[in-house]
């Protein structure tokens, strides 16, 4: 098919949308892909400000002939969020709640509403979406009526087919209607208006017609069929739902402008059942069983290889000390309305089945807390699974298949039967259990010819074996590019030309998400990797031993999960929850990274390390390493962020800000020349708005303060005599730049503290910093520097084993983490990595180790208050957010031991660089 005038196309959707209109290639790399393994590089992106602008959007693309795609979080497993097309982000401003009728349990919404978001605003109806997929915090709702979602709130509620009533539609040619169930005299009155709708409703009353005893007998019978077109949804005897016929057709159809949902109540009461088993096959052969005598609102599994990889990771760890005894679990909730009934329902099971709730493999809750810890563990899956500490690289591809939940053991046993022959060692199984869906990531050689056509070979395979077992080939991921090549081994030839004339009556011209289930392109085409994926090796500056020594690794850490796309709760993602842009997302960002690296003939970043989008991209990163800990496979964009600025920027001149706040620490030492006289500057109207203009800070940012006095100064006036360091009681307090210049009194009352808990405290005697701001600008050949520097000061407390204990948690996190990457060959490096505590764990280690300091410690203590940010979660500790260069609050008074004068011919007699470098050593 001709490509279509691309250039021309921009110019009118710019001219035509009221939207966003972005085809540079910043934004078209961030969308190349989504949690699939396939890659597709987008014509272009279109955030529309209104659904009428959306729907203006395919009209626009419509007269140029190009492909539309719609999206919503772009979170789909099996490819059917990434294509050559015109992508159509509806999540931005089209996230409406339009109405609601309590009364009905109904309501409208846009195609951007995220579901959590949605339940929020139900909550004061007691009214909620059922189905509830492990992306809920930021799958759209567009993208769930596309994908026919469910998760793990459908064993009570159904799939989202169960739950929608209408859809307000536009099909590409530019029919725009309201669907839903149609009785014929309904169809009859349609089709006596005439035109094109009218055309539309004859040809889906032949094609039901021609193809009834097919669609009666060829759909499987199942909880979780997600495979194919809803066909059945056409049948008499479900009223012609033309709604519902189109729910999981995956945007290939139609464009969903608005929906009508059906809601149901929010149980007020729960209770958990959790059972032990040997292994994961007899917990599934147990699940027709458990059906038998009970109605669960969930039913879930977990095998003992999920539980294996969350303790080697250190994840969900208090979800795992709640399990029973086994190798393999199932997860049985209860609700209803009250606490009675929902406990009775747990113990009935118990009785039905033989079992106590004294059993060692028996855990019992109906405490709402400890039941949500339980099953986070099994929401968790997929990003538990995707990144094994073992470093082996697992993908979808089969992750998703369904069957008769009474024949679920057996299929297990021949699936992983199939895993031993082509040799994927025993990958995780977990999933759906009560209605037979099995997920699982499968290490698959994607990066490989011979790789490749083993994968293929074995989906091949498995799609016949989940045919013989009456299953569908999706339980809840949808089709896409994973599976639409294997749907005729489901379906057989009949229905799937059924799918075909289903498709060319409401998009002939195939320009609707082309490629994904009707005439799909292969399963092993246009995947992100492959074999002839060749992306560049560059030399980098940190380590990155978590990931081989591989930036490249590094950034493949992403699998597109989307948790940083969340609204609310954890850390992760400041810039997009900002923003609510794909690029400012950690996804976005490491996608634009996978880019650079040019390992495709069409990338979108064709520049490297040069790349100006990458640059845009990471420019709102805050490097607060949030993603690191609340990213299920722990990308770390802040180091990340950091090598690309340090190559970026090499032999170039740097942003005014670089300069400025990447350097904070030296100017805040020459504070101390006048700290007064460095104020009234900062705050003087003319000269404040010159300064901050020549430093690159905003005019609207309040300059920070330094104190009069600084933490460093009242410690010298003090007097305290320097602790021995091979004294047990002898501490470090590290003396941050922010405590030290801006707020000491902090460091102070930390102080009084330490020594009221009965330790000795040292504080260096010599300028020392972490290197942090530096770091953070990419300016690592002086963080290097600094560090190596603090490194000699520190070196008799490291060579004693003394503690370090951090008050700024964003330097405690420079120790732990991008020191020992940024020199992971310097023994004192590690040694500091050890030894560096916060002052939160200083005081609990104390409380452990002495618990008569009880008495003592919560007077002292309560005189400090802190939070746990990002950095602070990113390192699994209470520490502030390691951010960009920050504008501190309070000044600070300086102990100058150089005169101006002398300050003056040095500046005269180095280069600029050194200048500061001097600054650096001589302040202190």
């Amino acid at each position: 098919m001709t490509p279509p005038d691309v250039t021309g196309l921009e110019k009118v959707l710019r001219a035509e949308v009221d939207g966003e209109v972005r085809f540079d290639a910043g934004s078209r790399g961030a969308y190349a892909t989504d949690g699939s393994n396939y890659r597709q590089v987008p014509i272009g992106v279109v955030v529309p400000r209104t659904v009428e602008a959306g729907a203006r959007a395919v009209a626009v693309c419509a007269r140029f002939d190009a492909p539309v795609l719609s999206r919503g979080g772009g979170t789909s497993l099996a490819g059917q969020s990434t294509n050559t097309a015109v992508v159509i982000d509806w999540t931005k401003y089209c996230d409406a709640l339009v109405s609601v009728d309590p009364e009905a349990r109904t309501c409208v919404v846009e195609p951007g509403i995220v579901l959590d978001q949605l339940n929020r605003e139900l909550a004061g109806h007691r009214l909620q979406f059922g189905p509830k997929p492990s992306t809920h915090s930021h799958c759209a709702l567009g993208g769930m009526i596309g994908n026919n979602s469910c998760g793990s709130s459908a064993q009570a509620y159904g799939k989202t087919v169960d739950n929608v009533r209408r859809l307000e539609i536009l099909t590409y040619d530019g029919i725009r209607a309201w669907v839903g169930p149609t009785p014929a005299a309904e169809r009859e009155r349609i089709t006596a208006r005439g035109g094109r709708l009218a055309d539309l409703y004859e040809g889906l009353d032949r094609l039901v017609t021609e193809y009834l005893a097919d669609i009666r007998r060829g759909y499987p019978r199942i909880p979780r069929r997600v495979s194919g077109y809803n066909l059945d949804s056409l049948l008499p005897e479900n009223c012609f739902d033309v709604a519902k016929a189109l729910v999981g057709s995956e945007g290939t159809l139609v464009t969903v402008l608005r929906a009508e949902l059906d809601l149901v109540p929010v149980p007020p009461y729960k209770s958990l059942l959790v059972l032990g088993y040997d292994d994961i096959c007899a917990a599934a052969d147990d699940v027709p069983h458990l059906l038998e005598h009970s109605s669960p609102s969930q039913l879930e599994a977990l095998d003992g290889r999920m539980a294996q990889l969350m303790r080697e990771e250190g994840a969900y760890l208090d979800s795992l000390a709640v399990l029973p005894e086994g190798d393999s679990w199932l997860m049985v909730q209860y609700s209803g309305d009250s606490q009675d009934d929902v406990d009775e329902q747990a113990h009935a099971l118990l009785r039905a089945v033989g079992r106590g709730e004294k059993d060692a493999n028996v855990a019992f809750s109906d405490d709402p807390d400890r039941e949500e810890k339980m099953l986070k563990a099994r929401e968790a899956g997929l990003g538990v699974t995707a990144r094994p500490p073992d470093d082996r690289e697992t993908w979808e591809g089969w992750e998703d298949s369904a069957v008769p939940p009474e024949r679920l053991g057996d299929y297990l046993r021949d699936l992983k039967q199939l895993f031993g022959e082509f040799g994927y060692d025993h990958p995780s199984l977990y999933g759906h259990f009560g209605q037979g869906c099995v997920h699982t990531r499968i290490p698959f050689g994607l990066k490989t010819a011979e790789g490749v056509a083993d994968f293929r070979r074995f989906v091949e395979r498995a799609a016949d074996l989940v045919a013989s077992y009456g299953g569908s080939l999706s339980g809840e991921h949808g089709d896409g590019q994973s599976r639409g090549e294997l749907l005729t081994r489901m379906f057989g030839e009949r229905l799937v030309t059924a799918f075909g004339e289903l498709k060319a009556l409401f998009d002939p011209r195939d320009r609707m998400n082309p490629g994904k289930v009707v005439r799909p392109n292969p399963v092993d085409g246009q995947l992100r990797l492959g074999p002839a994926w060749r992306p560049a090796t560059p030399e980098t500056r940190f380590g990155y031993p978590q990931d081989e020594h591989s930036f490249t690794r590094a950034v493949m850490r992403c699998v597109g999960i989307g948790n940083c796309r969340s609204h609310t709760g954890g850390v992760m993602c400041p810039s997009y929850r900002a923003t609510k842009e794909e690029e400012h997302s950690t996804r976005g960002r490491a996608r634009l990274l996978f880019e650079m690296l040019d390992g495709h003939a069409d990338s979108a970043v064709q520049d490297g390390w040069r790349s100006t989008e990458v640059r845009d991209a990471l420019d709102l990163c805050l490097a607060c390493k949030g993603c690191k800990s609340d990213c299920p496979t722990g990308v770390d964009m802040a180091t990340l962020k950091a090598e690309f600025l340090a190559h970026h920027y090499e032999g170039r001149v740097r942003p005014a800000a670089h300069y400025s706040m990447g350097w904070l620490p030296v100017w805040a030492r020459l504070s101390r020349l006048s700290p007064r006289l460095v104020n009234s500057a900062l705050h003087a109207p003319g000269l404040a708005r010159l300064g901050k203009r020549l430093a690159g800070v905003d005019a609207a940012r309040p300059a920070p303060v330094f104190a009069e006095r600084s933490f460093l100064q009242w410690w010298r006036e003090r007097g305290t005599e320097q602790p021995d360091p091979a004294d047990p009681r002898t501490v470090v307090l590290w003396p941050d730049t922010f405590s030290t210049y801006f707020h000491p009194s902090i460091a102070v009352a930390a102080v009084r503290v330490l020594e009221d808990a009965g330790f000795r405290v040292a504080v260096p005697d010599k300028p020392v910093c972490c290197g942090l701001t530096w770091i953070s600008t990419g300016q690592l050949t002086m963080a290097e520097k600094v560090l190596r520097h603090t490194l000699g000061v520190l070196r008799p407390y490291l060579e004693e084993g003394t503690p370090v204990i951090g008050l700024e948690p964003s330097c405690t996190a420079v120790f732990r983490a991008d020191a020992p990457e940024l020199m992971p060959a310097d023994q004192d490096v590690r040694r500091l990595a050890g030894q560096v505590r916060t002052f939160a764990e200083q005081l609990v280690w104390v409380r452990q180790l002495n618990p008569s300091a009880r008495s003592r410690l919560p007077g002292a203590a309560s005189r400090t208050a802190g939070r746990t940010p990002c950095s602070a979660t990113a390192m699994e500790t209470s520490w502030w957010p390691r951010s960009k260069p920050k504008l501190p609050a309070r000044p600070q008074q300086p102990s100058s031991r150089t005169s101006a004068s002398r300050w003056a011919r040095r500046i005269s007699s180095r280069s600029a660089s050194n200048v500061m470098t001097a600054c650096w050593w001589q302040w202190a």
